[in-house]
């Protein structure tokens, strides 16, 4: 079970339960994958919701080993969508908001069925 207190954040994919965290070493790992100079940076990088598919795998692949799973960019790729990308958006989107602020997290995770929270095709690059 996640620890919110530590930042940590569940997601469910398929059969498994995952657990992201961005830990120093992971927002360190965002800063030189997004090219940014500091947090302050990425911070303001992730508050513009507009985030692209690539962007989503690599801050997923980041928290999950920030989470504790060994996983490769690669078999991240390859993690079932059952669900959709709803339930990834919404965990991420709890995960940047439990790190970065602008708001209490809540203690429940956001309704993944929530459409706000879907990236639209206009959003992807």
């Amino acid at each position: 079970m996640p620890n919110r207190i530590r930042g940590e954040v569940a997601l469910q994919l398929g059969d498994t339960r995952y657990t992201l965290c961005l830990t120093l070493g992971a927002l360190a790992e965002l800063e030189d994958a997004f090219g940014v100079q500091d947090l302050m940076a990425l911070g303001q990088r992730f508050g513009t919701g507009r985030l692209s598919s690539r962007d989503l795998l690599t801050l997923l692949a980041i928290a999950l080993r920030g989470g504790g799973h060994a996983m490769s960019d690669r078999e991240v790729a390859g993690l079932p969508l059952h669900d959709g990308l709803a339930p990834v958006a919404a965990a991420l989107a709890d995960l940047l908001v439990t790190t970065f602020g602008g708001g209490e997290a809540s203690p429940n995770p956001p309704d993944p069925q929530d459409a706000s929270l879907t990236p639209s095709p206009g959003t992807m690059r």
